[in-house]
């Protein structure tokens, strides 16, 4: 008889004490879930996130010519150029083209004599490409003429090439290509006929090009037998232009 009253009164006991730690557990603020409750949060002395490198910039103190290689990696080249062309570079100093070319070319940019250019066409622009093209600085607003005779064969608003103008040889044989222009000239429209030193616009920093660095972006190409205004060849500017 005594072995039963023992094991009543530790169960007694037993059960008293869970219905305390129950009681305890209600009444706390914050009860313990053990199962089936939120992900704890990080600790707060985690490590921050990596900070973004930064964007590549322009260094200080870099020229409007240096401008032009670290940020137009894009530049206003004519589109759609065949993989297989090779460019056209004339082994001397001057390109006739069958006598359809004049052997030197105007320099475009009004007040800007030959002596103050720089040879870009062999620039490389990004790492599969490079210029084909010649860029003359020159302050935003100055007069941009025709390089010779010839007719405008395109007027072109372009992402990269912004305000462009595309004007074709006598024979058109070739194409020269004048883009970032501010504006046109008033009264320029598509198939009129150009004479050399005819205003066509201004040199601006319109497309791709540097708002710090205007300039006009001049090139010239050998057309293909479509005559295509966006298809050439690309001939280096450099030594077919004087003053």
């Amino acid at each position: 008889m005594r072995w039963l009253l023992t094991f009543l009164l530790g169960v007694m006991v037993g059960a008293g004490g869970l219905f305390v730690g129950l009681r305890q557990f209600a009444d706390s603020p914050n009860p313990i879930i053990t199962d089936g409750g939120a992900l704890p949060a990080p600790p707060s002395d985690a490590p921050p996130a990596p900070a973004a490198a930064p964007a590549a910039g322009v260094p200080a103190g870099a020229t409007p010519a240096d401008r032009l290689v670290q940020t137009d990696l894009s530049d206003a080249n004519l589109p759609i150029r065949p993989a297989s062309q090779t460019t056209a570079t004339p082994g001397g100093s001057e390109l006739t083209a069958g006598g359809s070319m004049p052997a030197k070319l105007l320099v475009p940019v009004e007040g800007i004599p030959y002596a103050k250019l720089t040879d870009t066409f062999d620039q490389p622009r990004g790492q599969e490409r490079h210029h084909e093209a010649l860029d003359i600085m020159a302050p935003k607003g100055t007069p941009v003429r025709a390089v010779a005779d010839g007719k405008v064969a395109k007027l072109f608003e372009s992402k990269p090439g912004g305000t462009t103008l595309y004007q074709f040889d006598p024979s058109e044989q070739y194409a020269y290509y004048y883009a970032h222009l501010d504006k046109y000239a008033d009264g320029i429209k598509e198939g009129m006929q150009l004479k050399r030193g005819d205003l066509i616009g201004y040199v601006g920093v319109t497309g791709n090009a540097d708002p710090n660095a205007p300039h006009l972006h001049f090139a010239v190409v050998a057309l293909t037998p479509e005559k295509q205004w966006w298809k050439g060849t690309p001939v280096n500017p450099y030594p077919l232009l004087s003053d």
